[in-house]
């Protein structure tokens, strides 16, 4: 019982700390070449990011939504 609510506290407060740093975090990762190009590779295989992206990026002058 005891060793389960650590496991739980201990979770709960790499969680709380991950989200304290979230963006030291999020540098460090996509800081690193290979995990940046699995991170734009899964991101890129959603459809509606890749749709919305792709809108933005051949968008004419005036087409900004």
């Amino acid at each position: 019982m005891l060793k389960r609510l650590f496991s739980i506290f201990m979770i709960g407060l790499a969680g709380y700390y991950l989200f304290e740093n979230r963006y030291r975090v999020m540098n460090g990762l996509l800081g690193n070449r290979f995990l940046r190009r699995i991170a734009v590779g899964s991101l890129m295989s959603l459809p509606g990011v890749r749709n919305k992206m792709l809108q933005s990026v051949f968008a004419g002058p005036g087409d900004f939504r």
